[in-house]
């Protein structure tokens, strides 16, 4: 049965038993503990935690998930992989446990011609919680099971949390018995490869208190209302219904494997370590082809950095495994036509997957030609010293400068038999990334409450009353004001505080827009509002300044945004909209948007495209945006259901979550239709002006475009204007004249700049001539020693200019010194008489400068001796001279 089958069949039979079909979320997800969805779970939290009201009483799903914190097990052993996909059925408050067994047995072991699996009854074992005689009851019941066939195991193995305080349960576990040829017997207990876990079935009917691990915790009480979720692997489904060994040889991922397999050469089974390579090919490009169709792009941090990752493990397999050609355009399309039977969107999207893939695939290659040539040097140099570190400094510079995850450092650096300074790595990384984030923390600078206070003011009064898309102003009451140690009496004059209000007029941060910015004021304070955040689904916070009076819970205040801020907002999300749209009308469907920041007055908008933008692309997207500005274009705003949106061609970005009913904005109707909950203008023209004022790459394949939006867009222009103006009379030239007049003086500058150089080269080599003429004889040796105005770059040229004009029979010796920003260079260099009598440029210069330095045996360099001390240190360099 083909796993496509495998899918549709779970869908298909609890869809019939009153569940709702719920459709994969998206692998990005919004928890902010998450990169990626990495359980069936994950998209019905909310309501099993209780934190929103579920729409549904039962519901079932086949979820996406990625999971990489055991990335390095991929390959190696056949349970791992990346990606995966969980069957799930759901029930909140309506069946338990009888019902949840019933099914789970039912669809296992109905026949394939009556739409079961049809696996063999006599061959499945369930565990339960020790706790739990009621499923064991209704095991041997429901299902028949003999009491041998049900295990009981510990809070280990049985039972579930979320590893925080909330609902929790026991769970109960179904295998299946693959037969003594794969293990021993006894069941899942005894040999877990032998009998295969295919479903857990959780059943959360307690409440936790806080507490570490798996047991130290204590049970609160029974919930107020009982909830099932269960998880069935498809993989491992399928791996039972296709009779196969593991996960790696099913159909959604063998034809990856055998392509790679026919691609290098190899054949699979016949070597364990070329097996391990093929395995992480197949799960590798299988996972990147899934993220990158949910709109995750390769990037340095976070989910980018993840993808990245993926790929280049892929690519580097590939390599190792003896394939030296760009290997991606041959396997993703396998992976493609593998998936697309169960997600076609993988295939509608594939030219911008693929583009983004192969870019980054072109980076990479050009990144492991750099570095590994750096990191081999860095292995063998640390070998000779006796080592077996690598200094975190070195897998940093590999990092920060060839593109190197320190994660392939260590897989690199591990095959060589070299250890790598992790801590010191961190310790550069962490550096690095506090530097770059100074401006979000000066930004965020205030105070922000820990999120179970959030939860408390949630529970006590229910969502915010947000008004954002209505009105700009709001009578609101204080709900709270939080501190970084949770709730705050009063907060006065200068301090700064979270708030939460009954209602609010301000825009949250989301989506790409920033949010308002404007005022609270009271009856005894007054106080600016600098973010706007939603901690919690429902709730919105408001991080304050206080500028007079005090401020307490329970103050009556008027909310009011300020309107100029919101125009400008209002204009540069709906430019950013026109500019996605221009950009797709000129460049295709491919150009889609993959991330965006619009505030007033500005915008970027970032997109996958593999090169840069041209300046008549450039100009053709600008002119067409601004043709849409300037026809007026209306702007609407209509709610419908998710699947009413995709089929009327609405644009989910990715990134996003989008709920049952979504929020659709169209510009000019379906020249530019996106899902989007932000404030817009009611017609294209008050968006005034779309100046592009940048175009930059952002990472392999991905390019951003940056612009300027009405008023400041008009002053941009202004701004391009009066500098041209300024060129134009400076170089007396009309204005069309002024790109030629400035390449001719760019021309006549660098035949100047040329003219002097071979001056100075032509200078250099006559005063070369006169030192080597005077050259002192130091026991045998030519020496000669001298200064020069210029740099280390001069140094070098002078001193083997020098060495060059010796008399080639007599051993010999050129130094030459140079200053700059107090510190001095020295340069040394031996002819060939003088290396065949012993003597070394890297010794010597060593020897003058305390051990600092390094070159060969013909010319070396050392710097970082103080100025002053050049002469001193050039002095020494008879008494280092020994004869021939």
């Amino acid at each position: 049965m083909r796993t496509a089958d495998i899918r549709s069949r779970f869908l298909d039979f609890f869809a019939e038993r009153g569940h709702t079909v719920v459709p994969s979320a998206p692998l990005p997800t919004p928890d902010p503990t998450l990169l990626f969805v990495n359980a069936g779970m994950v998209p019905f939290k909310p309501y099993l935690a209780g934190e929103a009201q579920p729409p549904w009483p039962r519901a079932t799903s086949v979820q996406k998930c990625v999971r990489t914190l055991d990335i390095e097990e991929v390959g190696r052993t056949t349970r791992h992989g990346s990606f995966f996909q969980m069957n799930g059925n759901f029930s909140f408050g309506d069946y338990f446990k009888e019902e949840a067994i019933g099914f789970a047995w039912a669809l296992s072991t109905t026949p394939v011609a009556e739409g079961g699996y049809g696996l063999d009854p006599d061959r499945i074992w369930a565990t339960v919680h020790h706790s739990d005689a009621e499923a064991a009851e209704i095991w041997r019941r429901v299902a028949g099971l003999p009491p041998e066939r049900i295990v009981e195991r510990g809070d280990e193995d049985n039972f579930w949390s979320m590893g925080v305080p909330g609902p929790c349960g026991p769970c109960s576990e179904m295998y299946y018995d693959r037969g003594p040829e794969l293990g021993r017997a006894g069941g899942p207990a005894v040999d877990e490869d032998r009998y295969m876990e295919f479903w857990n079935l959780v059943f959360m009917q307690y409440e936790r208190g806080e507490g570490a691990g798996k047991s130290g915790y204590p049970i609160l009480g029974e919930l107020p209302r009982r909830n099932i979720d269960t998880g069935m692997g498809l993989e491992r489904m399928a791996t039972l219904l296709q009779g196969v060994d593991n996960l790696y040889e099913i159909d959604e991922t063998r034809p990856v494997l055998d392509r790679a397999a026919e691609l290098t050469g190899s054949r699979y089974g016949a070597d364990a370590q070329a097996d391990v390579r093929l395995r992480v090919v197949a799960d590798h490009v299988r996972t990147a082809l899934m993220l990158l169709g949910d709109g995750t792009a390769p990037g340095n941090e976070g989910r980018g950095y993840v993808l990245r990752r993926i790929l280049r493990r892929a690519v580097r397999s590939v390599r190792l495994l003896g394939y030296q050609d760009p290997a991606l355009p041959e396997l993703l399309p396998v992976a493609r036509d593998c998936m697309a039977p169960s997600y076609p969107e993988v295939a509608e999207e594939f030219d911008r997957i693929a583009q983004q893939a192969y870019a980054e695939e072109d980076a990479f290659r050009s990144t492991l030609r750099q570095g590994t040539t750096v990191l081999d040097a860095a292995v063998a140099k640390v070998k000779e010293s006796g080592g077996r570190s690598l200094p975190g400094a070195q897998a940093f510079l590999l990092h920060d400068t060839y593109g190197f995850p320190v994660e392939l450092t260590l897989e690199m650096a591990e095959e060589q038999g070299v250890e790598v300074d992790r801590e010191g790595f961190t310790a550069l990384m962490t550096e690095q990334r506090e530097r770059a984030r100074a401006d979000a923390r000066a930004r965020k600078s205030g105070v922000s409450a820990d999120t179970s206070a959030f939860r408390t003011v949630l529970d006590a009064n229910g969502p915010t009353d947000w008004r954002a898309w209505e009105t700009l102003q709001t009578d609101s009451r204080v709900l709270a004001v939080l501190g970084a140690d949770g709730p705050l009496p009063v907060v006065r004059t200068g301090e700064i505080a979270t708030v939460v209000l009954d209602r609010t007029p301000f825009y949250a941060e989301s989506g790409g827009q920033e949010s308002d910015a404007g005022l609270l004021t009271g009856a005894s304070a007054e106080a600016e509002v600098l973010d706007v955040q939603r901690p919690l689904p429902g709730l919105v916070a408001h991080q304050i300044r206080v500028t007079a009076g005090e401020l307490a819970t329970g103050d009556a205040v008027r909310a009011a945004v300020d309107p100029e801020w919101r125009l400008g907002a209002r204009q540069a999300h709906s430019g950013t909209h026109v500019l996605h749209a221009a950009l797709r009308q000129v460049l295709g469907p491919t150009a889609l948007q993959a991330g965006s920041y619009n505030r007033p007055g500005s915008l970027r908008l970032d997109f996958p495209w593999r090169g840069a933008l041209g300046p008549s692309a450039r100009s053709e997207v600008e002119e067409a945006a601004n043709r849409a500005l300037r026809r007026d274009l209306p702007v609407d705003v209509k709610w419908m259901s998710l699947p009413e949106a995709k089929e009327l061609g609405a644009l989910a970005l990715f990134g996003e979550t989008y709920g049952e009913r979504v929020r659709v904005v169209e510009i000019g109707g379906a020249w530019s239709r996106e899902l989007c909950g932000g404030t817009h203008v009611e017609h294209a023209s008050q968006v005034g002006l779309i100046a592009l004022t940048g175009e930059s790459s952002v990472g392999a394949g991905m390019r951003r475009l940056e612009a300027a939006v009405g008023v400041e867009g008009f002053g941009y222009l202004a701004r391009e204007r009066d500098l041209v103006a300024r060129l134009a009379e400076q170089l007396q030239a009309p204005r069309a004249q002024l790109p030629d007049r400035v390449a001719s003086l760019l021309d006549r500058l660098k035949a100047a700049d040329q003219r002097a150089e071979d001056l100075h080269r032509r200078a250099a080599l006559g005063r070369a001539a006169e030192l080597a003429a005077a050259a002192r004889d130091v026991h045998g040796t030519l020496m000669v020693t001298a200064t020069t105005d210029g740099d280390g770059g001069d140094a070098r040229t002078l001193a083997q200019a020098v060495r060059d004009r010796l008399p080639g029979e007599r051993p010999g010796v050129a130094a030459v010194g140079a200053t700059a920003g107090g510190k001095a260079v020295v340069v040394v260099a031996v002819n060939a008489a003088g290396r065949a009598a012993g003597l070394s440029a890297a010794a010597l210069v060593k020897g003058l400068l305390d051990g600092r330095g390094g070159g060969n045996d013909e010319t070396a360099q050392g710097g970082g001796l103080p100025s002053d001390r050049l002469g001193a240190a050039m002095d020494g360099l008879p008494g280092l001279l020994t004869g021939p």
